[in-house]
């Protein structure tokens, strides 16, 4: 863990760097450059609002906004999981040629989904001013939400990134599991208000992506205050995903060249 923190430091100029640069990069021959960011989310939540409401009937309270948060919370979760499987051989220029902690490439992609996550929250709550949703003092504990998502991401894709190294297969098998955790989260529906029974505690409890979104609509729509106890339960888990895939990846990621 000594080694973790000294690396992180060392390293942070340049994940902050490297991420900014991505950050360029990915809009550089664009016409609509950074606007993307906000349109790509827009537009998906107008998709999921239309389908739902006018071919499905259903809806919830202030439902634009519902979806949107649901959709800020995925997309960090899923571009970050789906991301870290082939990221070392995706960096190999980098990997053979200079020494980098194999979880600081990681580091970098998460800054640059962090950046862009906190683009569409700022959006949340221009969405929230157009719906017209009262705002509440709980808006507050949003900021317990963020470093819990952050620390459980990052350990679930350090564990990745190791394993995608050596099994040829994970990436597909990962991207299978996501669509299915994509519609068991409820990103688009209430899963308290749908299911019920043991399932419903299972999909809200023991699927962190599902409990995160269900809270921050909690928070920010209904004016509830958190689950603390599942927040520091997430987060410890999350502490402990990351230490263990950290772990790994120092044991092994002297080996990661020869193999990619």
């Amino acid at each position: 863990m000594k080694k973790f923190i000294y690396n992180m430091q060392k390293y942070w100029n340049y994940s902050v760097y490297a991420a900014k640069a991505e950050l360029k990069a990915e809009v550089a021959n664009s016409y609509l450059n950074w606007l993307w960011w906000i349109l790509d989310p827009i537009a998906f939540m107008i998709t999921y609002t239309v389908m739902v409401e006018v071919v499905f009937g259903t809806s919830e309270p202030y439902f634009p906004v519902f979806v949107f948060i649901g959709l800020t919370c995925w997309n960090y979760f899923n571009t970050c999981i789906s991301g870290s499987v082939k990221l070392v051989s995706a960096n190999k220029a980098i990997v053979t040629k200079v020494y980098v902690p194999k979880y600081i490439l990681l580091l970098v992609k998460s800054l640059k989904n962090l950046f862009k996550m906190m683009i569409s929250w700022a959006l949340v709550i221009v969405l929230m001013l157009f719906f017209k949703v009262p705002f509440h003092w709980t808006i507050l504990y949003w900021f317990l939400i963020i470093p819990v998502l952050f620390v459980v991401t990052f350990g679930i894709s350090t564990i990745l990134l190791h394993f995608g190294i050596f099994v040829e297969d994970l990436f597909n098998v990962t991207n299978i599991v996501l669509k299915l955790v994509f519609y068991l989260s409820g990103v688009f529906y209430s899963i308290g208000k749908r299911i019920k029974g043991p399932v419903k505690v299972l999909l809200l409890k023991c699927n962190p992506i599902a409990f995160l979104m269900d809270q921050s609509r909690n928070i920010l729509l209904y004016g509830k205050a958190p689950s603390f106890r599942w927040l520091i339960l997430w987060f410890i888990v999350g502490c402990l995903l990351s230490w263990i895939g950290v772990t790994v990846i120092h044991k092994y990621e002297n080996s990661y060249a020869k193999v990619i």
